[in-house]
């Protein structure tokens, strides 16, 4: 026996050693993340500390070596790093969370890279899967979210060793920031104080202050007690300007009241304010997996110039799927909004409880539960599966690393049978979805688009991109909260605005250029500017009903000359499906737009005009005439952009003419 007891003892040391715990890993089917700290110090809570990062991945498929280290042809990344732990009580396990950041060589300046699949950036998470016996619900909800079209972080199930020690299964992922291929909104700085610069983009979150971010503003909860704090997330708490901190503020307390009215018109009210399927979406993923700090920690919203408030992306869900580490929150038969603990703003049960938004989100929930759909039961438990069968290998070197994950197979059996009983709760609770069921939407068309115009003398082509939306109805259309649901074109319809029987309407990028250019006033100008390569256009009415839907691509089998080349894309016939490439040809005719150019060139811009007007081409001698036909002003043109002073003339409209060409300059006040 005492034999027995030394022999144990002996075992229980070399498996402590960090030799053997570096021998638990050589080859895996997932990537091997590989980081050596410089002089091999241990990795703070902050601030980052320098180390060199190798990942090895077979992209084929095959398995990964450690020894492939030595072969770059099997490296993703072999580079250097900043690295620290990040998290709150995820870092109360030994096993710690890690969040890094890709360097160049001069261990300073950011390296945007692509890591295992994932488009490039410099901040990546390292997830350690705390409190998680399945090793999965951060993953699943991620895609859950995904699936449901809504922005989540990419990642990427890897076994990570730090300094020859053996740290087990972890997640690659992104990092939550600003970016066209993470949060698609657009970028400020100190400058953007005025409208509509300051309108965006934002990305705020509710969560407790460990991070050492300085609490923003707070809100009141659903509960009397529950009080929910704020935080900058984007642009950062201390670059922040006091103008776009009070305008993202006023954003929050004016949906508060708008909820807290169950205001729902169409100007003034919560769908005025908020993007509806982005808080849809995000409340059903948080309440399907009953995940216990939703709501009131770790809960992101998000918005773009001249945009909507937006919900998401959904982060931090190890407590979720009915387990709850610190209690027993994550139960199947509560509302997470009001479940009296982490309850969140009171405008999240508020809309829950307005008659229209909770229609919808009943007939969003019928939707994605029915077969086939991304929160039907048996989906789930298939991806459960799936997910399981990839990381089954490395959760028996992460249990023989830290002696956990022994309760890993019964976490599977539990979560499916919890699942079972939390749809059915649901189903019993949702509500009715027959008011909003079946919806007549407005026959608008998008008819044409010009995404890659090309650049003129000195104007770049971005500025004269538009694109064309008809009414293909017999009847006028009320445009009242119509807007692009998608990031990256941002244009919401102003109240009470109309479009006629047949009548074709174009919004573009910037007034004053399409105006000088095609010789046209457009309808209105919408923020940030079209992809050269491809976006999904999703037009919707307030309620995020999906009027029309394009996403057009720059090569075969669109009309790949439309990139660049001069023409732009137009539907054939608008009784076509538009979201096939066949039914789109290439426009040339710009009548209907009447570009602003004569035959050598000639150009007026901007037009109207303030005090300056600039011309641009043609060697020839310029005109201004009053409308009556006598001359005010001359000048010599040598082929050039030129600009004339125009500041004493009164205001009105007045006629330039260049050789053969006359066009309409109009002076403003």
């Amino acid at each position: 026996m005492r034999a027995m007891k030394r022999l144990f003892f002996v075992l229980s040391l070399l498996l402590l050693s960090p030799w053997v715990k570096s021998q638990i890993l050589t080859d895996s089917n997932l990537p091997i993340v590989i980081i050596n700290t410089d002089g091999g110090v241990n990795i703070p809570d902050e601030p980052k500390v320098l180390a060199t990062m190798k990942i090895v991945w077979h992209q084929d498929g095959s398995r990964n070596y450690v020894a492939d280290t030595a072969n770059p042809g099997f490296l993703n990344y072999n580079g250097r790093i900043g690295i620290e732990r990040r998290g709150s009580t995820s870092q109360s396990p030994a096993k710690k969370p890690y969040g890094l950041t890709t360097l160049q060589s001069d261990n300073i300046t950011n390296n945007n890279v692509s890591l295992l699949g994932m488009p490039e950036e410099n901040d990546w998470v390292l997830n350690n899967l705390a409190y998680d016996q399945t090793c999965m619900r951060d993953f699943l909800a991620y895609e859950l979210s995904e699936r449901l079209g809504q922005y989540a972080s990419r990642r990427r199930y890897c076994e990570v060793m730090v300094n020859g020690d053996y740290k087990g299964l972890y997640v690659f992922m992104e990092k939550i920031k600003v970016d066209k291929n993470r949060v698609n909104v657009e970028k400020m700085d100190e400058t953007c104080n005025t409208p509509p610069e300051v309108t965006g983009g934002y990305i705020t979150k509710a969560d407790k202050t460990t991070g050492g971010d300085p609490v923003a503003w707070t809100m009141s909860g659903s509960i009397p007690w529950g009080w929910v704090e704020y935080i900058h997330h984007y642009p950062k708490p201390d670059e922040i300007t006091q103008a776009q901190h009070n305008y993202i503020k006023s954003v929050f307390f004016d949906l508060d009241a708008a909820a807290h009215s169950y205001n729902e018109n169409l100007g003034s009210g919560y769908p005025a304010i908020i993007d509806i399927p982005s808080f849809i979406d995000f409340m059903l993923i948080a309440e399907y997996t009953s995940n216990v700090d939703v709501y009131s920690l770790s809960t992101f919203f998000h918005k773009d110039r001249n945009g909507k408030l937006r919900a998401g992306p959904v982060w931090d869900y190890n407590l979720s799927f009915g387990h709850d580490e610190f209690g027993n929150r994550s139960r199947y038969d509560v509302w997470q909004f009001n479940n009296q603990d982490n309850t969140g703003s009171r405008f999240w049960n508020d809309l829950f409880n307005a008659p229209t938004f909770r229609c919808y989100l009943a007939r969003r929930w019928t939707e994605l539960t029915q077969p086939g759909q991304p929160l039907h039961y048996d989906f789930v438990c298939q991806r459960i599966d799936e997910i399981d069968e990839v990381i089954r290998e490395a959760i028996l070197r992460d249990r023989q690393r830290w002696q956990n994950l022994y309760g890993h197979d019964n976490a599977l059996v539990e979560t499916k049978q919890w699942l079972t009983q939390r749809i059915n709760w649901l189903n019993n609770h949702i509500g009715d979805c027959s008011e909003c069921l079946n919806v007549e939407v407005p026959p608008l068309v998008i008819s044409k688009i010009h995404y890659h115009p090309e650049d003129y003398w000195f104007i770049n082509g971005d500025r004269l991109e538009f694109i064309e939306i008809t009414n293909h109805g017999d009847e006028p259309v009320d445009l009242s909260g119509v807007y692009f649901r998608e990031l990256g074109v941002t244009y919401a319809f102003p109240y009470g605005a109309t479009m006629e029987p047949h009548e074709a309407m174009v919004l573009c990028s910037d007034s004053t250029a399409f105006q000088s250019y095609y010789n046209t006033t457009p309808f209105g100008q919408f923020s940030r500017n079209l992809s050269n390569k491809s976006e999904k256009l999703v037009l919707c009415d307030a309620w995020g009903n999906v009027i029309d839907e394009v996403c057009y691509e720059d090569d075969a089998p669109w009309p790949w000359q439309a990139d660049g080349e001069g023409p732009y894309l137009e539907l054939i016939d608008l009784d076509l499906d538009n979201s096939l490439p066949e039914s789109w040809t290439l426009g040339y005719d710009l009548t209907a737009v009447d570009k602003n150019i004569g035959s050598k060139g000639f150009m007026v811009f901007p037009n109207p005009a303030h005090g300056i007007v600039t011309l641009v081409g043609g060697e020839d001698e310029y005109r201004i005439a009053n409308v009556l036909g006598q001359t005010l002003m001359t000048g010599s043109l040598r082929g050039e952009a030129q600009q004339v002073d125009v500041s004493h003339l009164p205001a009105g409209l007045y006629l330039i003419t260049l050789g053969k060409t006359t066009r309409k300059l109009m002076i403003a006040n």
